[in-house]
């Protein structure tokens, strides 16, 4: 059972069962076309899917829709559910604060509910966001280069882990209501030994992003750069510095924790150090691979508890297990990304 089927890592986690020979069901909306309107629809992406595949179907349910999700469990118990549907934008949840908690939020409670009824010996992997620890990572000290902002102290250096804190700082509220949920997955793990894991992503990207301005910054940089749109920059002189993840390395993770489960384990997920890089660097990359010289202007104004430099410690994860690690390199994703749009808009 994959919700958010049709998005970024939903769709991944499709196509890695269905081509496994597993029954895949996916439970999607298509909500991003209300969230973010047409351009960030993902009716392309489930109309793409269910032509590829052979043991795969979407049923179009609101997570928010409770008893829709009981009566789906309850007749369809699954072995694994992978979690990815979200309200995902930082900035847009200030304007719908009663849909983004209740999606991110309710909707988890939702479905982890309908795990412990009727699937109670199946493993749930739920896709969280490093924004659960709001802008606490900022707090680290830093050094200004070049091109990028730099953890200032040698410890620092492999980025941020599980133990940062989560309260006491600013998430926005879209981090707040994915905190709540990454708190109840935590939770349902710790006291009812339902078998969660919590996934905190770090930029996870790929070329099936519907990425749009307000969510999706690699995929919407790429697209925006192919098609000569114009892009402005929020803050940070364009330093400040993400680690990009493709969703197959993300699916990859779920699969590890799937066969050796870990109830209420908590996972920091991302690019770690080798696929770090800042906005500028981006830039500049995708003019090297792909020839295309983006329009960009600087904003001073930052966002509001954006990171300024954030990296995935991902040595927990790496030590839980060891078969685990990156496999698509920055320059890779990129140059899948940039034949993507290139495709889109030819």
């Amino acid at each position: 059972m994959v919700t958010g089927s049709s998005g970024l890592i939903g769709s991944a986690a499709v196509r890695h069962w269905d081509a496994a020979g597993d029954q895949v069901i996916g439970i999607d909306n298509d909500m991003r076309a209300t969230f973010f309107g047409p351009d960030g629809s993902t009716r392309w992406n489930q109309s793409q899917l269910e032509s590829e595949t052979k043991n795969f179907r979407t049923v179009s349910i609101d997570i928010r829709d409770r008893d829709a999700i009981l009566d789906l469990f309850k007749n369809e118990p699954p072995d694994l559910v992978v979690h990815c549907a979200a309200q995902p934008s930082h900035d847009k949840a200030a304007a719908i604060p009663f849909l983004d908690f209740e999606v991110n939020a309710v909707g988890t409670l939702n479905l982890l509910e309908a795990t412990r009824q009727f699937a109670p010996d199946a493993v749930f992997c739920h896709m969280s966001t490093n924004k659960v620890y709001g802008d606490a990572p900022n707090e680290l000290p830093l050094k200004e280069l070049d091109t990028r902002w730099e953890y200032a102290n040698p410890e620092d250096f492999d980025g941020i882990d599980e133990s940062c804190r989560i309260d006491q700082t600013m998430h926005s509220l879209f981090g707040a209501s994915k905190t709540a949920a990454d708190v109840l997955a935590q939770e349902y793990g710790k006291y009812f030994g339902l078998k969660t894991g919590v996934f905190r992503g770090g930029c996870l990207t790929g070329a099936s992003h519907s990425g749009v301005e307000l969510h999706g910054f690699l995929s919407y940089l790429v697209h925006v750069a192919v098609v000569g749109k114009p892009y402005t920059i929020f803050g940070y002189k364009g330093k400040q510095v993400r680690d990009q993840i493709e969703c197959s390395d993300v699916v990859k993770a779920f699969e590890a924790f799937a066969k050796n489960p870990r109830p209420g384990e908590v996972y920091n997920i991302g690019g770690g150090r080798e696929n770090a890089a800042s906005v500028l660097e981006c830039i500049a990359l995708i003019e090297e691979i792909g020839g295309y010289k983006l329009d960009f202007s600087l904003a001073e104004d930052n966002r509001k508890g954006d990171h300024i430099c954030y990296i995935s410690d991902l040595s927990k994860l790496r030590a839980h297990y060891p078969d685990w690690d990156i496999r698509v390199s920055l320059k890779e994703i990129l140059q899948q990304m940039i034949a993507s749009a290139e495709q889109k808009s030819s």
